[in-house]
């Protein structure tokens, strides 16, 4: 491997993006090895955490575009981890709740992404793991981002 040139090997931007990139491959090669995607992860733990929600509700909560929700949703209809039914306060809404299977899916996934993390944070002990998340957390949190606790 070439070497990066100092002046990017001390920013923390270009740390961050190059630490983004094998983080983003080892969570997709996760989720696919449990036959799941990213976004699939990101509803059943909104659902499970939050309860019964709207498509809207979920793609706000996720932060994913509502075409993107759509078809997340469905898939996991589909494969029984979520039911879709119709609001009762407005019909023109549906409401998305996680399936008994959708919890034990969530569970794989959970340890599957765990497994990523430690794969991801190999080098850094578990203060140290601690710390990066906290101030990843931190800098989102300053960036608008969603709160860290």
């Amino acid at each position: 491997m070439e070497p990066t040139p100092s002046r990017l090997a001390t920013k923390a931007s270009w740390l961050i993006s190059q630490t983004a990139v094998h983080s983003r491959r080892f969570v997709a090669e996760g989720f696919t090895a449990a036959g799941a995607r990213g976004y699939h992860y990101r509803v059943l733990a909104a659902l499970e955490e939050f309860g019964p929600a709207s498509q809207a509700e979920l793609g706000r909560r996720c932060r994913m575009d509502r075409s993107d929700i759509v078809a997340a949703v469905t898939e996991l209809e589909q494969k029984g981890f979520v039911e879709r039914s119709a609001d009762p306060a407005d019909r023109r809404r549906n409401t998305v709740t996680i399936t008994r299977a959708g919890t034990q899916q969530l569970q794989r996934l959970d340890r599957a992404l765990d497994s990523v993390q430690d794969e991801l944070l190999a080098p850094l002990s578990a203060t140290e793991r601690q710390t990066l998340v906290a101030l990843l957390g931190k800098l989102i949190e300053h960036h608008g981002g969603a709160p860290t606790s």
